[in-house]
């Protein structure tokens, strides 16, 4: 396996993939800060041998164009073993879930997704493709999420809402309605700050 990406994001993967025991053949990074990375090579571009790669990067939009450019590869998820994983729920390819996360009963987690440390997914959430759902984060059941959107840290989503795709949740936020999409959200109870135009294509 190659990891895209050399930062602070690859180096919590990059240790999820020791843990359970899959091998690392180097990292990719355009723009690296080093020729390596606890001991494995970083390259600028994909080497030829490549097959199974990682984007191991935090921003939703970077990774999915990263993905959609590198569609030609294998994606595997990520699954740290001090994690607790209903056996009724289904993990996308591409997905990493952190040490500490609790993932509960007919939960359906998209594509490349980042389910980050210590965050509580309850049942039957439906997380879509390229979400990130940052750490101490905490869903009730029957939550929805829409794709590319990044849920931040601490933050509090009672049962049954529906948050639209590309919207960013502030840390600490406590959401008790509907969030459409393009909106950025902050506070306790969650407000409205600010919405965009979101572009309906298949990127």
């Amino acid at each position: 396996m190659y990891l895209y990406g050399a930062n602070g994001h690859c180096k919590v993967v990059l240790e999820i993939a020791e843990l359970l025991n899959i091998p690392i053949n180097g990292v990719i990074d355009k723009s690296p800060n080093s020729s390596s990375l606890f001991g494995y090579p970083i390259y600028k571009e994909i080497p030829k041998d490549c097959k199974n790669l990682f984007v191991s990067i935090g921003d939703n939009s970077i990774r999915k164009a990263l993905v959609n450019q590198n569609s030609k590869y294998k994606y595997s998820s990520l699954i740290h073993p001090n994690s607790s994983i209903s056996s009724r729920s289904k993990i996308g390819k591409g997905t990493v879930i952190m040490a500490g996360v609790s993932i509960n009963s007919q939960v359906i987690i998209g594509n490349y997704c980042i389910i980050n440390t210590n965050c509580s997914i309850d049942h039957e959430c439906l997380i879509h493709d390229f979400v990130h759902i940052s750490p101490n984060v905490a869903l009730a059941g029957n939550v929805e999420v829409g794709e590319g959107t990044h849920i931040g840290i601490g933050s509090s989503i009672i049962q049954g809402i529906k948050i639209g795709k590309e919207c960013i949740v502030g840390a600490g936020a406590v959401i008790i309605d509907d969030i459409p999409d393009g909106s950025t959200v902050v506070g306790n109870p969650g407000k409205i700050i600010k919405t965009k135009i979101i572009q309906d294509n298949n990127d």
